[in-house]
């Protein structure tokens, strides 16, 4: 009697003990929202940078996923601080793990170096006018 009560005492405990663990991220974040957050409050590109490229170091370091948008913020950055080349690379990196980003990051790849205004003319004049249908 007494060897069945420790038994199912330890196998409750046990399996106490694991409910009590959480479930395991897809992706791991490293400051990814912070910096999002100060890219839009207009904080210093630069840190932001630098801060991301620290994440992706801990995240390859721990065998993690990068979460979407990573790379694309951080080509973000790049363009920003006239970074061409690390920003085409960055977005490629982008497509390449998330394909459902392409039709974005190409916009972005085409419309690099361009004025703002530029930029904006090229995509409204994809959009049907009002009322109309493609």
């Amino acid at each position: 009697m007494n060897k069945a009560f420790t038994f199912a005492a330890t196998a409750l405990v046990c399996g106490w003990l694991a409910g009590c663990a959480g479930p395991r991220t897809l992706y791991q974040w490293e400051g990814y929202q912070t910096q999002v957050r100060g890219y839009f409050k207009g904080d210093a590109k630069e840190a932001q940078l630098q801060a991301l490229d620290a994440g992706l170091e801990r995240i390859k370091a721990k065998g993690g996923a990068v979460p979407p948008g990573y790379h694309a913020q951080m080509g973000l950055l790049c363009a920003d601080l006239g970074q061409q080349a690390r920003m085409v690379q960055e977005f490629q990196a982008e497509k390449a793990l998330f394909p459902e980003s392409a039709t974005y990051m190409d916009f972005l790849l085409n419309n690099a170096g361009k004025p703002a205004s530029a930029a904006t003319a090229s995509a409204s004049s994809t959009e049907p006018a009002a009322g109309k249908s493609l």
